[in-house]
């Protein structure tokens, strides 16, 4: 049958030509000889081919890139939270008041005597009339005997006043004491500050109390042939547990007290003031800055691309193996035609 087919194009060239002329009108316009169409368009779908396999391949390297650059901040951003969770950040706010709980000032003087105690304003302090002579005591003193907490043996005995309050007119105290004599070299009286004198008042307690203060509390000196400005200034610590602990810093100055007394004498005067750094309370507490919602979005945002990622490289690969199974049907079909 094949034979007769090619006797019968041979027979009639002329006709197989017209026909062959009529679809190439049919299907276009222009009309290319064999030779180019056998010879263009093979080399044309081979190269259009290749750029997309390229482009393919470079694609899925690039989101493979991607994927590995969204699990490092995976790893990254889980490692950072657990750091911060270890390592809390020191928070410090500052509050402003008018007025301040009056603090509690403990005395340790010992042998030593309280002459006068006034709260003064506007850092007025008046000269001493009769310095070492006894005068007017105008402040809220409380005395008690207890039981040293550390010892549990000796008996101590604390002189409790109440401290200044209005920040607003520098309300200072000041208190004077004299020592008639010491077989010490240096001469000094002990002294506490505690957060409020209106707790001790009401406390059922007052040994027990100041039992408490003296274990949490630190006690500083004043010494004698002085006159010592002791500048207050409120801490409040919140504790992981959510209790509150309160401080007190101490920024303190010292004058030398020029005694005018006409007569020598061996006895010690001692001139403390108490007043308010500022009216502004320190509030410290540990914050963690590590804020779970934001991890909680970003690992979403994270995994979200990783999954784009991942079902991009999928289709990519899936493009890939039906173009190349495209590709080997088509050279199947030639090969199969052309044998």
């Amino acid at each position: 049958q094949l034979s007769e087919d090619v006797e019968r194009v041979s027979e009639n060239p002329t006709e197989e030509r017209e026909g062959e002329m009529e679809v190439h009108e049919d299907t276009s316009s222009v009309i290319l000889p064999d030779s180019e169409l056998g010879a263009t368009a093979p080399s044309l779908r081979f190269s259009k081919t290749c750029l997309k396999n390229v482009f393919s391949v470079i694609l899925l390297f690039i989101y493979l890139l991607l994927m590995a650059v969204a699990v490092f901040l995976v790893y990254q951003t889980i490692s950072d939270f657990r750091e911060k969770l270890k390592h809390p950040v020191m928070s410090v706010s500052y509050k402003e008041v008018s007025l301040y709980d009056a603090p509690g000032i403990a005395f340790y003087p010992g042998k030593a005597q309280l002459l006068s105690c006034k709260h003064h304003y506007y850092d007025h302090i008046p000269p001493l009339i009769n310095p070492g002579q006894p005068g007017d005591i105008e402040c809220t003193t409380q005395r008690i005997n207890y039981t040293d907490p550390f010892t549990n043996q000796t008996m101590k005995y604390a002189l409790i006043v109440q401290g200044p309050r209005d920040v607003k007119k520098k309300e200072l105290v000041f208190l004077q004491f004299h020592l008639n004599g010491t077989d010490q070299d240096f001469s000094a009286i002990d002294y506490l500050l505690f957060s409020s004198f209106q707790e001790f008042i009401n406390s059922p307690e007052k040994a027990e109390f100041m039992k408490d203060c003296e274990s949490s509390y630190s006690s500083w000196k004043f010494s004698g042939g002085f006159r010592t400005w002791v500048k207050m200034s409120l801490v409040k610590t919140k504790e992981e547990d959510g209790s509150e602990t309160v401080e007190f810093k101490q920024e303190t100055s010292v004058v030398n007290y020029i005694d005018q007394r006409t007569k020598s004498r061996s006895d010690q005067l001692f001139f403390v003031v108490f007043e308010w750094k500022d009216p502004f309370i320190q509030t410290v507490q540990d914050i963690i800055t590590a804020n779970p919602w934001n991890m909680i979005a970003l690992l979403c945002g994270i995994f979200l691309a990783l999954f784009k990622a991942a079902d991009f490289a999928k289709l990519s690969v899936k493009w890939m193996i039906k173009i190349r199974k495209r590709h080997l049907k088509r050279s199947r079909q030639v090969m199969n035609h052309i044998s």
